[in-house]
């Protein structure tokens, strides 16, 4: 049931006119750029900074600091315990035909795939930004109590009540509850991710029930009407990332957005494909040929054996081998700048919610 002051005293910590969060898209999907638009429009702006090295986390905060005196966050991926590789043969094979197509170097699977995680950490201490939030599992106790002592608000993810309730355990701030319908990567962290595909109208409330922090609601949001739903089901805040993939300051490339301005609710679904974790995207040449040979490597190695693949294409606008990422609303998905789009969510949530209150 929806607690009218829930939004409001949430909002309030945050320090927004609204708890609307811009989703911290890694792989250059939220530059500062967007951040500072959603923020200057009254919601709150992200970086998702889980894949940059500490030097560019510390540049992209410098950049928003610099241009807006408000409410931003920052996201890490929590360290997983490490895993063995196992034969990369079969990954890196099919991967050396695309490679050569496209003129690249011989894939390889980098030795150390992700930046160093401390290092991170670090850095956004540093940076102090207004939240800190991860997802992929909760980083060690001792970086959660050096976040709180900075005063930094901390965010994390959950993808079934489990998980969020081990989230509570562990002393965060607020949860993000991930629907199913999300784009980009699951959050499952407490077993195999298929016990976390539970649709956001279904596993918000549930979360809510289970837990006493505020809930920020996330998968499938892309208008006022969803934002009305998430506020009936008791969430405190929203959380919506396809729904800015297409505004003008994302760093959405432009034959990615070509793909999203077609595509409709059918269009994406989750895969292993592109970074060993189970993630939703609009499939392409690249997911379904190794999808087809069952060729998988664990994360993040995989993740680092398609990278320059990924990152290639991306410049030469090749869909084919691109990470097109997308959550099931993307057919709902509008362009824009950012914070127009911020402006006429916020009035669609008001019209929706009168309409249900007669």
């Amino acid at each position: 049931m929806m607690d009218p002051l829930a939004w409001r005293r949430f909002a309030e910590r945050l320090g927004v006119r609204h708890p609307l969060i811009q989703a911290p898209m890694a792989g250059g999907l939220s530059p500062p750029d967007l951040a500072v638009a959603v923020t200057e429009a009254g919601g709150m702006g992200s970086l998702g900074t889980a894949d940059a090295s500490p030097e560019a986390i510390r540049q992209q905060a410098k950049s928003v600091r610099s241009r807006t005196s408000g409410p931003y966050g920052i996201n890490l991926f929590a360290p997983r315990a490490p895993v063995a590789a196992g034969d990369p043969g079969p990954v890196l094979g099919l991967l050396a035909r695309f490679h050569a197509e496209l003129g690249l170097p011989a894939p390889e699977v980098a030795e150390a795939p992700l930046p160093d995680f401390q290092a991170q950490v670090e850095v956004v201490l540093e940076a102090a930004p207004t939240v800190f939030s991860f997802t992929f599992g909760i980083p060690d106790a001792s970086v959660l109590e050096a976040m709180r002592a900075r005063g930094i608000l901390i965010v994390g993810t959950a993808t079934n009540v489990r998980e969020a309730l081990a989230l509570e355990a562990a002393g965060v701030d607020a949860i993000v509850a991930q629907g199913s319908e999300a784009g980009g990567h699951r959050g499952s962290f407490g077993g195999p991710f298929e016990a976390g595909l539970v649709g956001t109208l279904a596993l918000v409330p549930q979360v809510v029930d289970a837990v006493r922090l505020p809930v920020i609601a996330s998968g499938g949001i892309m208008d006022g009407r969803g934002i009305a739903a998430a506020r009936m089901l008791g969430a405190a805040g929203v959380q919506l990332g396809t729904a800015f993939l297409r505004s003008q300051e994302s760093g959405t490339v432009p034959a990615h957005r070509e793909v999203l301005r077609e595509a409709r609710d059918e269009s994406s679904r989750i895969t292993r494909a592109l970074t060993g974790r189970p993630a939703r995207a609009i499939p392409n040449e690249l997911i379904t040929t190794l999808e087809e040979a069952g060729a998988y490597l664990p994360y993040p190695q995989h993740h680092g054996a398609t990278r320059a693949l990924r990152g290639a294409a991306a410049q030469r606008g090749d869909t084919r081998f691109m990470t097109l990422w997308a959550g099931q609303g993307v057919g709902l998905s509008r362009e824009g700048p950012a914070a127009e789009l911020v402006r006429t969510l916020m009035a669609e949530t008001e019209v929706a919610l009168r309409a249900v209150r007669g």
